[in-house]
């Protein structure tokens, strides 16, 4: 028989009980009060309910799409029925021969006042592509929304309504002060059921769930369902902590892993929207890398921290302030870099044209250097793209074998091979040994090493020649720069054996 929710609580009800009973001694030492948890909340989603909102959308989608009941089933040839279905996917326009008409489709989400005179926030998925976009309170009033703006990196969409009346609205939290295991509370509009109010903790901060640039989830035990999204996360003095974006289930329905964006990362968001309609991001032109273990070791760091430069955009501001690859950012703007996703948050929270100091660890020693923050293209990529420059005269190929790779100097042939550009410089991978450290950190063909520990490297007897030098120093990894055909470059270290 399937269990139902209720049956499985009594089930793990049952199983807690056995657990306090066999440890009575270490249980019977938590505070009653702990151990409960808060004793109603009943005042406090009742004070909330009237700002917290239902929206739905509708959109017009040509006929056909979706894969909805608009689609003719696959019929074998001769079937009693080929003409009854034929005939009725004619009449409802659908693909079996009648004209496929525009058809209206609805979704459902959840959104919070922020101004009692009808700014509302929620999810950008939430209104994604919609043609009408209506408001619907807690009292049974709707109205219909206009959107101020969006934001698709961090999922946030601001819209305004014109009340007749002023909103009840709420407050962001200061969510960098959460800790974890601090009460959470979940409003929202799950399954289209209408306001409903969850309970839980903060179970993690700063989770990174591969949606966009700048993750720094909170994840909450609090039920989140589908309608949920965009709907607030408070905590217990009625502050929105985050807004309800996503959740981990293999079914559709909360697992008890939920994930909301911050207040702290929301609300600059947010004030952008409201004043510009758009959002104004800081940008420092360079791409990033992690700092792991083995480049650590290779650099000389005593821990593995910090974003490692892999690149520095020609017309960017880190350009002109005398960043370079290689340099690995342990500060900005007096905040640490703990890791390389700290970074492009910090730097996309900078107002335009702040100098800010950035502190750099280079060739084993710190470095401060000012930059002037530019304005982020959204719409423009990060990668840097090769210029044409003039051939170069074909050089004499000259092949040597290091760390399982097969090396060779820069030919024409070579470069018109691999699709090289002109100014790409250094020594060329021609093939790699499947077993060896550099297939594992994806080393491949067509490949080019640009430098080895740091230094520039033209001809494979350089590469050699450092790894030597390397293995004499002691040294258990060489730290190689390597570029693509397009000029992307990113560090590998690799073991020396």
């Amino acid at each position: 028989m399937t269990s139902t929710p209720s049956s499985l609580s009594r089930k793990f009800a049952v199983v807690a009980l056995a657990g306090v009973l066999a440890l009575g001694p270490i249980v019977s030492s938590i505070p009653a009060s702990a151990a409960s948890g808060p004793p109603s909340v009943a005042d406090l989603a009742e004070r909330l309910l009237d700002s917290v909102v239902n929206i739905s959308t509708t959109q017009i989608v040509p006929g056909g799409e979706g894969g909805g009941s608009n689609t003719m089933p696959q019929l074998p040839p001769g079937t009693p029925f080929e003409e009854f279905f034929n005939e009725f996917f004619k009449n409802r326009g659908g693909n079996g021969g009648g004209e496929n008409r525009p058809r209206r489709t609805s979704s459902l989400g959840s959104g919070f006042v922020i101004d009692e005179a009808g700014i509302i926030v929620t999810n950008n998925h939430v209104i994604d592509g919609a043609d009408e976009v209506v408001v619907n309170f807690n009292d049974g009033s709707k109205l219909t929304a206009k959107v101020l703006g969006v934001d698709k990196k961090v999922d946030v969409a601001v819209l305004k309504v014109t009340p007749t009346k002023p909103l009840k609205a709420v407050k962001f939290a200061d969510s960098t002060k959460m800790r974890v295991g601090d009460w959470a509370l979940a409003i929202g509009n799950p399954f289209g059921l209408g306001g409903t109010v969850t309970l839980g903790i903060v179970s993690a901060r700063n989770r990174d769930i591969n949606s966009g640039p700048y993750d720094n989830y909170i994840q909450t035990d609090a039920s989140i369902n589908r309608g949920n999204s965009g709907g607030p996360l408070f905590d217990m003095e009625g502050n929105v902590l985050g807004i309800n974006t996503a959740i981990i289930s293999p079914s559709g329905g909360s697992i008890g892993i939920g994930f909301s964006v911050p207040a702290d990362t929301a609300k600059p968001v947010i004030d952008q929207l409201i004043q510009f309609g758009e959002t104004r991001r800081g940008w420092l032109g360079v791409r990033i890398q992690p700092v792991t273990d083995d480049i650590a070791e290779s650099l000389g760091m005593a821990m593995a921290k910090g974003a490692l430069i892999a690149g520095v955009d020609d017309k960017g501001p880190a350009k002109p302030a005398g960043l370079e690859p290689g340099d690995v950012v342990l500060k900005f703007d007096g905040r640490d870099i703990k890791e390389m996703r700290d970074l492009p948050r910090i730097v996309a929270d900078t107002p335009v044209g702040k100098k800010v100091e950035v502190v750099i660890l280079r060739k084993g020693e710190e470095v401060t250097k000012t930059v002037e923050i530019a304005r982020l293209d959204e719409g423009a990529g990060s990668q840097l793209a090769a210029k044409e420059e003039p051939k170069a005269e074909p050089e004499k190929p000259v092949v040597t074998k290091v760390l399982g790779l097969e090396l060779s100097a820069l030919s024409q042939e070579l470069r018109d091979k691999y699709k090289l550009g002109a100014d790409i410089k250094g020594v060329v991978v021609t093939d790699v040994d499947p077993s060896s450290a550099a297939a594992e950190k994806q080393v491949k063909p067509g490949d080019v090493i640009v430098e080895v520990a740091q230094e520039a490297v033209t001809q494979p007897g350089d590469v050699a020649k450092r790894i030597d030098g390397l293995k004499s120093d002691g040294k258990r990894s060489a730290l190689l720069l390597l570029s693509n055909g397009s000029g992307e470059l990113r560090f590998v270290a690799l073991t020396i054996e």
